[in-house]
């Protein structure tokens, strides 16, 4: 089919890589301005543009689409078969759906109607889902309201962080628009209203990666790890310096015994601090095993390194 592709990160790029593969025709590729990265902030591509500049795809990168007259007069004269609608962030308008013959197809990272909107990958991960999936439909006017055409789920290992999740997860929407494609090609796509009983996945906030050391669990927090690895990564305060936390778990009975622990010590408390044990820290429910972390202005590394190098003290306290 002749497919226009909107979409601008790597995991809306396994989705354009897997329908060319596939034999689809792409006219055109949609994604978002070059953006500013790195120490020299140089403008940069996006995943989906570099491929496309690759395989030498046309591609349109409007600043905004809404009353944009010219490039929905553009999208028009290309006159597509099917839009497919991949991590692109914006909600088309009306005159953009109503373009394609077989109308606009979105790939969403989750089992819909869960987690609709920005973050679906990460919020399956930060609440400590079991499963989580892919699912394709037809676009509306809403956000992820539209039409269930296929799902695929899948489990979401103890402890798989959001960046490998959103690795495997971009494969598996590859493949599935590959088979949502053949199925509306066909003319056997199925087609499925959504349920009333939906949850959003908002926006992820820098102010949520601080660990609240009082309320919440070890397992709240090693959620919070995960969810975070490796967008921002969770962070505490210890004398004053901003560490963070990239990979910790649960502690196990035999890992740590302590006569002097009590309820009445405070959460956040370092139990055990040494190199060959590695660091301990008590929480509302659970002792936290830190295995990776980063000290204010460094770079990550195992907790036995850190630890070589940097001097944390038992019964010291993490800041909530």
């Amino acid at each position: 089919m002749n497919i226009i592709f909107m979409g601008t990160p790597d995991f809306a790029k396994e989705n354009l890589e897997a329908i060319h593969k596939a034999g689809h025709h792409i006219i055109g590729v949609v994604t978002n301005p070059d953006r500013p990265q790195g120490r020299g902030m140089k403008l940069q591509p996006s995943e989906v543009k570099k491929f496309a500049l690759e395989k030498e795809f046309k591609i349109y990168q409007p600043l905004q689409i809404k009353n944009n007259t010219e490039f929905i007069e553009e999208m028009k004269r290309l006159n597509p078969d099917v839009i497919c609608v991949v991590a692109y962030g914006t909600i088309l308008p009306k005159n953009i759906l109503e373009i394609p013959k077989f109308g606009c197809i979105n790939v969403h990272a989750s089992i819909l109607p869960k987690y609709r909107g920005a973050a679906p990958i990460q919020w399956a991960v930060l609440n400590g889902d079991k499963t989580t999936g892919v699912t394709t439909m037809y676009m509306d006017k809403g956000m992820d309201t539209g039409d269930i055409i296929l799902k695929q789920e899948i489990e979401i290992g103890e402890e798989e962080t959001t960046g490998e999740l959103w690795d495997r997860l971009a494969k598996i929407g590859g493949e599935l628009l590959v088979e949502t494609l053949q199925q509306v090609e066909r003319g056997i796509a199925p087609r499925e209203k959504q349920g009333k009983d939906f949850t959003i996945a908002p926006m992820l906030s820098k102010e949520m990666a601080k660990i609240d050391w009082e309320t919440k669990t070890a397992q709240d927090i090693k959620n919070l790890v995960r969810g975070l690895n490796p967008i921002m990564g969770a962070y505490t305060y210890l004398d004053g310096k901003k560490i963070k936390f990239w990979k910790v778990d649960l502690a196990k009975k035999e890992e740590i015994v302590l006569e002097g622990l009590t309820d009445a010590m405070k959460n956040g408390t370092v139990l055990v601090s040494q190199p060959k044990k590695g660091l301990f820290i008590k929480t509302k429910q659970g002792v936290l095993k830190v295995l990776e972390i980063q000290g204010e202005n460094a770079k990550r590394m195992p907790i036995q390194d850190f630890l070589r190098g940097n001097a944390i003290q038992e019964f010291e306290m993490f800041e909530s």
